[in-house]
């Protein structure tokens, strides 16, 4: 099979981990990048061996419409709809960082102008493909628990999140964009879709412009309750960033994801614990495996899905349904109501 071949749009801090992740993958190669500051760009060409840069993304794609198979776009959100949009006119497939669009419609159309234009499009929806929360989810499958019937998916920390993203900070809408749609998609992942939702947000730190804080109840479809909590104001005992936090239970017994990527099964033979840590990458930051890792595992399966072999889980119509979530929540918060969906 012939490497397919791809461009980078945007070579900011993320593009760091995306590029070196994909170079851990066998069949695709990586032609060009394109970044508005040319030198930025022109820097990951030559850490990353890339031998074409521009600062003109209608260059870029106009120059190599013709061997490119499909783009990965890095951006700010405000940017996805409008290179998402210059790719599909080029019958370019397209993978996208989350979340998805600047807002609902916005992510509507681009779902909605892909399918128009015959390409596929993927978001770079990374969370799910965690080690220990695939773990988690062959453990739900086997039945071992029984039928759950109520949950708690828990990311809240103290970590100084700012320092590294500084434009969060300037975010209207914050942790339900940023890290909500990472953990509504694992709600997503583990237990289904939603029946109706409830949320609460709360802005604890006076300096950024968005909520820190958000707090959603969810009815899925199977019955289950599940509570997703989020937080960047949460200074505890033990700081968890970069890991989620997971407890189920079952009429069968209960399993919790706790820190350092342990589970925790309970049923009434006993309890007993399994360890799911994530592999590990020379390019990674030890202190963010659990991120870094599951960049690799998401472009595998995005990857095998343009390969034509299919089974790609983060396709724009999926995780369109997860983008709904989020700004549901918000309009929950907003008219303090619940919200069907």
């Amino acid at each position: 099979m012939q490497n397919l071949k791809f461009a980078v749009i945007g070579t900011g801090f993320w593009a760091n981990y995306q590029i070196p992740a994909w170079q851990e993958l066998p069949g695709v190669e990586l032609v060009a990048v394109y970044n508005r500051t040319r030198s930025r760009a022109a820097d990951i060409a030559q850490r990353f061996n890339i031998p074409n840069v521009y600062d003109n993304v209608d260059q870029l794609l106009d120059q190599h419409t013709h061997e490119l198979n499909f783009v990965d776009i890095i951006t700010d959100v405000d940017t996805h709809p409008i290179f998402t949009e210059k790719a599909a006119q080029r019958g370019l497939d397209i993978i996208c960082q989350k979340p998805m669009g600047p807002n609902l419609e916005s992510a509507r159309q681009m779902r909605d102008m892909c399918r128009q234009a015959g390409v596929r499009l993927y978001i770079h929806e990374n969370f799910r493909w965690q080690a220990p929360l695939r773990r988690l989810k062959s453990i739900l499958d086997s039945g071992e628990i029984g039928q759950p019937f109520k949950a708690r998916v828990s990311f809240c920390s103290a970590f100084p999140v700012f320092d590294n993203q500084p434009f969060l900070a300037d975010l209207e809408q914050f942790i339900l964009t940023d890290i909500g749609s990472h953990i509504l998609d694992v709600c997503r992942f583990l237990f289904g879709e939603a029946e109706w939702l409830t949320c609460q947000t709360m802005r604890v730190n006076p300096t950024i412009r968005g909520e820190d804080v958000a707090n959603v109840l969810m009815k899925m479809r199977s019955g289950l309750s599940c509570f997703a909590e989020m937080s960047y104001a949460s200074l505890l005992e033990k700081e968890s960033f970069p890991q989620t936090l997971v407890q189920v239970e079952g009429n069968l017994g209960s399993v919790v994801l706790m820190h350092d990527f342990q589970l925790r099964i309970t049923t009434k033979s006993g309890t007993y614990s399994v360890a799911a840590p994530p592999p590990q990458y020379a390019w990674a930051d030890p202190a963010y495996a659990i991120v870094h890792a599951s960049i690799v595992a998401c472009n595998r399966n995005l990857l095998t899905d343009l390969q034509g072999q299919g089974g790609a889980e983060t396709t724009g119509v999926d995780n369109f349904e997860t983008i709904r979530l989020v700004y549901a929540a918000y309009e929950s918060a907003g008219r303090n109501e619940i919200i069907f969906l």
